[in-house]
């Protein structure tokens, strides 16, 4: 799978409607040389990312396989920045055979990013 990030998220807390996760974006992030050099911000795409490598590895039931069918909404509401952890919490709506997650992403200095994405399991149910 190809990712423009470097860190995994490691699962803090998963359930059947809810899972949290958290990352550290550390300086040497190979995106930050040449997103605002100078004044180093990681990436909004970077963030989406994160939610979404969040919900794969916290998915709503043990060994459920997702594929991302599509990125809904997002909202950037402050920036991330070189040394930050961020943390990622999850809600899961299963709708229309599909699952919902709405990911909430932040870091010490509060929300970060807003992302809702839609994802397959493949069982058409």
């Amino acid at each position: 799978m190809a990712t423009p990030v470097q860190s995994v998220p490691e699962v803090v807390s998963a359930g059947p409607a809810a899972a949290s996760t958290r990352v550290p974006v550390g300086p040497g992030e190979r995106v930050f040389p040449g997103h605002y050099p100078g004044f180093p911000i990681f990436p909004g795409v970077c963030v989406v990312e994160h939610v979404h490598l969040s919900a794969l590895a916290a998915p709503p039931e043990p060994g459920l396989r997702l594929r991302l069918e599509a990125i809904e909404s997002t909202r950037f509401l402050s920036p991330v920045f070189p040394g930050d952890e961020l943390t990622v919490e999850l809600t899961w709506e299963h709708k229309n055979g599909r699952w919902r997650c709405k990911g909430v992403a932040g870091t010490a200095r509060g929300r970060a990013a807003a992302v809702r994405l839609r994802f397959d399991d493949g069982s058409g149910r």
